[in-house]
């Protein structure tokens, strides 16, 4: 059902998902790198879940279900994505500092988790500045979205950079070439085998689970209960505790 209303919500045929285009989800844009960013989010959530006890339940279901989903994910690639990954991986070898500074790393962030390097795109939405007015009277600017991960600081929004920035722009920027896309057919391959709507919305759920294990990580939540529950507090929980039972056949 998912795909039909990107499908309404843009009905070109085209090969590729055009970034920023609706998906027909309210307050949902089609994301430019999806791939790169479902890798980067379930590699730091599965980073992060190594800091969790073995016998954790949440550690136990939390990662088996992110290693199906990356695995799902990874087994997709975008036509010249080997060829692109090993010149992208040269160049973050020859140039350490490549995007590694938010401010002005424009549309690419860059994200180091268990020694490796990953860089990625998020979306930026400009809004009409014609139709739009903020609150106040003032225009609004162009936003940010997309997946922290591990070790990556927070910014929420992105200067626009001086012209004299684009004019000294680094060698590395200027020979980085942009990942291959996934089409329109592998994006829906993998919104199928995951099964849970639209790539952008697996997004937006991985984005919340690695922000909840770091609040489970706080919280100790592999920890007995401080305050231990009365018996029979959880036996409402355990199947036919309300009925009679079988009815015996009649003979």
């Amino acid at each position: 059902m998912r795909p039909t209303f990107r499908l309404f919500a843009n009905p070109s045929a085209s090969r590729y998902l055009t970034p920023g285009q609706p998906t027909g989800l309210t307050g949902l844009l089609t994301h430019p790198s999806p791939r790169a960013n479902l890798v980067v989010l379930y590699t730091a959530t599965l980073s992060k879940l190594r800091a969790f006890p073995a016998h954790s339940s949440y550690r136990a279901a939390t990662e088996a279900l992110t290693k199906y989903r990356l695995s799902i994910v990874e087994a997709v690639k975008p036509q010249g994505w080997d060829e692109w990954n090993a010149h992208a991986q040269s160049l973050l070898k020859q140039y350490p500092d490549l995007f590694a500074d938010p401010e002005r790393s424009g549309r690419y962030l860059r994200g180091n988790i268990d020694g490796k390097s990953y860089v990625y795109e998020r979306l930026m939405v400009v809004k009409d500045e014609d139709t739009e007015v903020e609150w106040g009277g003032e225009k609004p600017i162009a936003e940010l979205e997309g997946p922290r991960a591990s070790g990556e600081r927070d910014f929420s929004e992105l200067e626009n950079p001086r012209e004299s920035d684009w004019l000294e722009e680094p060698e590395g920027v200027r020979r980085w070439v942009p990942e291959p896309k996934l089409d329109a057919v592998q994006v829906s391959e993998i919104e199928e085998k995951i099964g849970a709507g639209l790539i952008e919305e697996v997004i937006e759920v991985a984005e919340g689970e690695l922000d909840l294990v770091t609040t489970m990580f706080q919280n100790k939540v592999w920890e007995e209960l401080e305050d231990k529950p009365a018996p029979g507090q959880w036996q409402y929980f355990a199947r036919d505790q309300h009925a009679s039972g079988t009815q015996a056949p009649p003979k």
